[in-house]
């Protein structure tokens, strides 16, 4: 793993968290994406070399919605940076660790994504992104 990828976290309302984002942080988001396959609209705002992603399902049935309706709103995951996603899936796997998917899928920001369940990591989701070229 090269660095912290992302923050994520999940929202009821995307355009007030934007808001309230850009104020604290003291940035605008630089884009916004719709991730039809997961039932996301994201936002991110980048601070120095660290960004954060903000989430808002887009309909009732998807893992950020019920996350919020468990838990409220806040930190739904961290994400890493890896070089190669398939070679990390494969190291992990062999150490214990329980993953959510079995193969890489197309997240938000041009990134391969695979998540490690939380209870393998001490209850923190846990994210993989790797950049498409």
């Amino acid at each position: 793993m090269q660095k912290i990828e992302h923050i994520g976290i999940a929202v009821k309302d995307l355009d007030a968290s934007e808001s309230i984002y850009s104020q604290l942080l003291g940035t605008t988001p630089y884009k916004r994406e719709l991730v039809e396959s997961e039932h996301v609209m994201t936002s991110f705002l980048r601070v120095g070399t660290n960004k954060v992603e903000l989430l808002q399902g887009t309909n009732d049935d998807n893992a950020i919605s019920k996350f919020i309706e468990k838990r409220g709103e806040g930190i739904h995951h961290i994400a890493f940076a890896v070089t190669d996603i398939y070679a990390e899936m494969d190291r992990l796997k062999k150490a214990g660790f329980r993953l959510l998917n079995e193969k890489p899928k197309k997240g938000a920001d041009n990134k391969l994504i695979c998540f490690v369940h939380p209870k393998s990591a001490n209850g923190v989701l846990i994210e993989l992104c790797q950049e498409i070229n």
